[in-house]
């Protein structure tokens, strides 16, 4: 334990980011507290607080990577839990336009699928074994607690189940409730300017259904993702395997393509995708549960790293700081990765008296580069001739230059496994760009100019 060992901190929210910043924090606090508004299930249910819950998850591998440091056997603990193995490369079917299937190899590492329920419940298993983490379900936190001098925050001010007002003081509180409101409430308080926010319009719906596993499942792959034919279409879909022999199978499309509620709709949403192979997998197979919806108006980056005079003693996480078209399943991972790094930039400053001054810059700078990879997966989406927001000038090269990298993946394992690690974050989005891999991706990218064939150069 560091010599922060006598301060308190506060996490707002008990999602995957809020529980994975409690851990870190908890390495270097001598008390943290986590407050959420909702009941927190002993079971792997969903909740009311977690949107998304009831849809598709995926944990890849750099935020497996990231949560095993944060709670080491954390894959085992899944695992046991009921998680099905995933091998990279092989156990995925993936079947994207000009690919169906995408040449299936050993990448050389596993991961996990499951629920989300499950996920966090195995998370917050291992919170409860932290003497010094207190989880107070059915608490609602409705303001931040302003310094006297404006320039920082001293705590929250909270909610019970019974609806009393309660305060409580910490040296530092971080903000994992997903949207951030609070926050940005404070900052109105305080005459502060918000964030500078980019948006990425995509009016995206999509539907979630859980079946049981038949017996009659193919052997040849654990899961399915049929990516849709942009720009014409946006239909896709995800089958994958979870708990209690279950598959849970996400469909969906963007600008007013919703997939219907009713589970006669739902297949016949699946039986129209490109490819037929989830749909042939689940129109005998027996539902479990309802159909759960939901709708997302666009992906969100909030450039807290611009923030002049941002409140000292706050910090925020998660989707309040980015939150991702959810069907690339970089989310939860991406949220855990920015945990790790709070733990390494408060390891730093373990010797510090002043060990908090100036976190929020720094951690907010640190953590850019977590971000760059998944927010240049969801600018894609201005594939779509009705994407909203400001296309990068050189969008055109970007996917040109995506699909060529695609094609030389396939044909060569080395590049496979790269393109697959900077997808599952364990390495950066830079890497993609080495000059000798541009080079190879270069002399299969062309683009048309005035007519003529013409060498691309690198985005």
């Amino acid at each position: 334990m560091s010599s922060l060992i006598e301060k308190t901190a506060i996490v707002i929210g008990a999602g995957m980011g809020g529980l994975a910043s409690a851990k870190a924090l908890s390495n270097h606090f001598n008390r943290v507290t986590v407050l959420d508004r909702d009941i927190l299930p002993s079971q792997a249910e969903p909740r009311t607080g977690t949107a998304q819950s009831r849809h598709t998850h995926a944990l890849i591998a750099g935020g497996l990577k990231a949560l095993t440091s944060l709670f080491p056997g954390f894959d085992e603990d899944v695992h046991k839990a009921g998680a099905v193995t995933m091998r990279a490369g092989q156990d995925p079917r993936m079947e994207r336009p000009g690919f169906d299937p995408f040449p299936a190899r050993d990448l050389g590492w596993d991961t996990y699928s499951a629920s989300r329920p499950l996920f966090e419940l195995v998370t917050r298993r291992r919170i409860e074994q932290q003497g010094n983490i207190e989880l107070l379900p059915k608490s609602r936190v409705t303001e931040l607690i302003a310094s006297p001098d404006g320039l920082g925050v001293l705590g929250v001010r909270w909610e019970s189940s019974g609806g009393r007002a309660q305060t409580m003081h910490a040296d530092l509180v971080v903000d994992a409730s997903g949207r951030a409101n609070v926050t940005l409430e404070l900052l109105d308080t305080l005459g502060l300017p918000r964030p500078e926010e980019t948006e990425i319009g995509i009016d995206q719906a999509y539907s979630t259904a859980i079946f049981a596993r038949p017996s009659t499942a193919p052997s040849t792959w654990k899961g399915v993702m049929v990516l849709p034919s942009a720009p014409t279409s946006s239909r896709g879909a995800f089958l994958f395997p979870i708990e209690d022999k279950n598959w849970i199978v996400s469909a969906g499309g963007n600008h007013g393509d919703a997939p219907p509620g009713d589970f006669f709709g739902f297949l016949e949403f699946l039986k129209s995708l490109r490819m037929p192979t989830i749909y042939d997998a689940v129109k005998d197979a027996k539902p479990v549960g309802e159909i759960a919806r939901f709708v997302l108006p666009s992906s969100l980056r909030r450039h807290f790293e611009k923030v002049q005079k941002f409140p000292r003693n706050l910090l925020v996480i998660g989707d309040g700081i980015c939150r991702f078209n959810p069907v690339f399943g970089q989310g939860m991972s991406v949220a855990a990765q920015e945990a790790v790094i709070l733990d390494r930039l408060l390891a730093t400053r373990a010797n510090d008296l002043e060990a908090l001054d100036g976190l929020a810059p720094d951690y907010f700078a640190a953590i850019q580069e977590v971000l760059e990879t998944p927010w240049a997966v969801a600018m894609s989406d201005f594939v779509y001739p009705k994407t909203q927001g400001q296309r990068p000038p050189d969008f055109a090269q970007r996917i040109q230059y995506g699909m060529a990298l695609t094609r030389l993946a396939s044909e060569d394992p080395a590049v496979h496994k790269l393109a697959t690690e900077v997808n599952n974050l364990l390495k950066p989005q830079s890497a993609l760009r080495e000059p000798e891999l541009a080079k190879r991706v270069l002399e299969r990218m062309t683009t048309v100019v005035e007519g003529e064939p013409k060498k691309s150069s690198t985005p």
